[in-house]
């Protein structure tokens, strides 16, 4: 069986396909993933790569659609730096439909037996309309898509139209990789274990030994920081310096020479795989994307999430509901945050009920089979 993966490009888009791709390929299948230009580091995982529209930019194409076509949308977009999802899904609905004969013909030529989508990239579930296989929305954390799904797909009816699709599909099933306990309720779909991938590096030798006191994970992901500048790193910096606790900086390619020398309590380094390090630690602090928060639900430790838009708002809505965590805003960090982030025993509790929880859920290896028979079921 032949089975393409499709996203749009980015981390946190992609690398939660990984691993469910991964055990497809285990079970003897074809595997793929397809994106557009920026989504070429999932290749990194050793699955194919196929590229789609060359030279079509998916942040430039969101502003230009809010800019020619809904500028209502695109002003609550600014306004909530992109928070008002039901606001910017539908401006990604217009990229989808920049590239539906792109993702079309790549999905003619390649031919696949099931598809499989992450939730902003419904394109893919057109493609699989257009060849009569059967499509797999890949959901990414705690957004409950189902609502999302119908303003995009409303947002793209002329162009199923154009394709021949005067019936706006339905996945054949939805992957939900949040926790039950995080949902407050909302359940659907077909529940799988969220097993992290964060590329094929590891833990730098300084970080596997024992820290001798508690060491805490930091990242800020790899979109913020490019738009937000340094103020929350800067804030957690000056909050951990008194603090008995090792600090560690997962910045990425984030520039910290303006920042000066660092607390000796505080290491940066540049790209390390998050889940990794979190084993290694007795807290998080992050952005608020849905794999930082994943992870270290996984992990078992509390967490710290200063949300700035996107989903990073519903992430940490869920954590903070959970009692898993706390939520803050740069003006809120300071030291006794990061102390009861250390020593809350009740937000540490939570934690590990919720790392059991997610070790008893479906592994990508189970949802592959399940899927497997989905699509031998079409055939």
């Amino acid at each position: 069986m032949r089975v393409l993966f499709a996203g749009a490009p980015g981390f946190g888009h992609l690398f939660p396909l990984v691993p469910l791709a991964r055990a497809m390929r285990g079970l003897g299948h074809e595997v793929a993933v397809a994106s557009m230009d920026g989504g070429e580091p999932v290749a990194a995982s050793g699955l194919p790569y196929l590229s789609i529209a060359p030279g079509v930019d998916w942040r430039k194409e969101i502003r230009e659609a809010g800019r020619t076509r809904r500028p209502d949308l695109m002003e609550r977009v600014i306004a909530t730096n992109s928070a008002d999802r039901e606001a910017f899904v539908p401006l990604a609905a217009h990229v989808n439909s920049r590239v539906a004969d792109a993702v079309v013909e790549l999905a003619a030529r390649w031919r696949p037996d099931l598809v499989v989508y992450e939730y902003q990239f419904p394109v893919a579930l057109l493609a699989a309309a257009r060849l009569g296989v059967p499509a797999v929305q890949h959901d990414l954390g705690f957004v409950r898509t189902p609502k999302l799904r119908a303003l995009m797909l409303a947002e793209m009816a002329d162009t199923f139209a154009r394709h021949g699709i005067d019936r706006l599909p339905e996945p054949a099933e939805t992957i939900d990789l949040a926790p039950p306990s995080t949902t407050g309720g909302d359940l659907y779909g077909c529940s799988m274990r969220p097993v992290s991938y964060n590329g094929e590096g590891g833990v730098p030798a300084p970080l596997t030994a024992p820290a001798g006191r508690p060491r805490v994970a930091v990242t800020l992901g790899t979109v913020p920081p490019k738009t937000d500048g340094l103020t929350r790193v800067e804030r957690v910096i000056a909050a951990a310096a008194g603090l008995d606790a090792e600090f560690v900086l997962a910045t990425g390619e984030l520039d910290l020479s303006t920042l000066g020398t660092l607390p000796d309590n505080v290491r940066a380094y540049g790209w390390v795989p998050w889940r990794a390090l979190l084993d290694t630690c007795a807290a998080a602090i992050h952005h608020g994307g849905s794999a930082s928060a994943l992870g270290a639900l996984d992990a078992g430790v509390p967490q710290l999430v200063l949300p700035d838009g996107s989903d990073r708002f519903i992430t940490a809505d869920a954590v903070h509901a959970r009692g898993a965590g706390l939520r803050a805003s740069a003006e809120e960090i300071g030291p006794a945050l990061l102390e009861r982030l250390l020593t809350d025993e009740g937000l540490r509790r939570a934690a590990r009920e919720v790392g059991a929880e997610i070790a008893a859920m479906p592994s990508p290896a189970d949802v592959a089979q399940r899927l497997t028979g989905l699509a031998g079921a079409t055939r």
